[in-house]
């Protein structure tokens, strides 16, 4: 417990104290963020605010685990574990993408970055790459290994060893790209409105640092009563997920409406990655979904939206992602804040349940 208030604390103060000084050096640069012409006319007034606060994001969750890491070897010895240098690889690899996307962007000085394809190129390159270290690094059960031969693929809800190993492996890695462009992609639909991406990313991790502690302390040879997890390095994840809670809840306080700074792709970008990453982690994959209920709707709603309109050159929407639906229905930027906040909360409340229910049943309990 002492190891994740270090991580909290840790990252809370790097994003507090290092949002300002990014605002400064972002203001400095002239790199303000384009607001997209078609969008709604209120957000023109958001024109140039500072952009790539992602940076201190990353910056402040890196920070933190590693402060918190320093403290466990200090005090008893323990050493980095590969679980979350690949978690933390995941988070950065996008957040690279997502910076140079931003950095395109003021410099061309359009809200237009990088290409569709050139976006999900990059997406499949550190996806492959993400999927393939965790093939090869050491782990202890979480992730396949060389070690552990593919005994991941054996213990989450998604298997694959119908196929046989080799088939098995190829699958893990297509099942990884498809879990990082959907969740990197569903953060960066939903980072369209002040507080609207941290605010309910700081929810979904909370859940997530909530799911990872319960399975540290259940953890398989652990002795603990009840139904024991086969993950690996469950309290790193549960720390990992801790300083995003904080790293977001910092950035709000500058990020709410009117925001100083946007967290841009830069921070998008790493978030989904970052979630992507810990639901593997988990073997939650399945879970995820309702965890992270928001940014499913956000991403359905533009889906559906540009699938009606190519057959019928109608809208469902008046504009997607549905946050802009709703402020052209009349509220408030803050009211649709707030409000998805809200139904994020919900989300992982019933998430939570259904994970706590799952634990029961699997313990005979219920």
């Amino acid at each position: 417990m002492i190891s994740l208030l270090i991580g909290l604390g840790t990252s809370l103060i790097v994003t507090l104290i290092g949002t300002p000084l990014l605002i400064r050096l972002v203001h400095k640069l002239h790199y303000g963020q384009y607001i997209r012409q078609d969008g709604p006319q209120s957000h023109q007034i958001k024109r140039g605010t500072p952009t790539l606060g992602g940076v201190v994001i990353n910056l402040a969750i890196v920070l933190g685990w590693g402060a918190s890491a320093l403290y466990r070897h200090i005090a008893y010895h323990d050493k980095p574990s590969w679980t979350a240098v690949l978690v933390l690889f995941a988070m950065l690899s996008m957040g690279l993408l997502g910076f140079i996307d931003d950095f395109a962007k003021v410099r061309k000085k359009q809200n237009e970055g990088l290409t569709v394809r050139g976006k999900f190129f990059g997406q499949f390159v550190f996806a492959t790459l993400f999927a393939v270290l965790c093939l090869m690094l050491p782990t202890k059960s979480g992730f396949p290994s060389a070690q552990a031969g593919i005994a991941y693929i054996e213990k989450p809800v998604i298997t694959f060893t119908f196929a046989g190993t080799a088939v098995a492996l190829i699958l893990f890695v297509i099942w990884v790209n498809l879990l990082m462009t959907a969740w990197s992609n569903a953060l960066n639909l939903t980072d369209g409105l002040d507080g609207l991406a941290s605010g309910t990313s700081m929810v979904a991790f909370m859940g997530y640092s909530m799911i990872a502690y319960w399975e540290s302390a259940h953890l398989a040879g652990s002795g603990a009563e009840g139904y024991s997890y086969a993950v690996s390095d469950p309290q790193d994840l549960a720390i990992i997920a801790a300083c995003a809670v904080a790293a977001c809840f910092g950035f709000l306080w500058y990020n709410t409406n009117p925001a100083q700074i946007f967290m841009g792709d830069t921070g998008s970008l790493a978030l989904g990655g970052l979630y992507a990453a810990l639901s593997i982690a988990t073997h939650t994959e399945l879970l995820a979904v309702i965890l992270g209920g928001l940014f499913v709707m956000e991403t359905c709603s533009d889906v559906i939206q540009v699938g009606y309109f190519k057959m019928t050159h109608k809208r469902v929407f008046k504009m997607a992602p549905i946050h802009h639906h709703f402020e052209l229905c009349g509220w408030r930027e803050n009211t649709v804040v707030v409000r998805f906040w809200m139904i994020e909360m919900v989300f992982v409340l019933v998430g939570l349940v259904l994970f706590y229910t799952d634990w029961l049943v699997r313990s005979g309990l219920l």
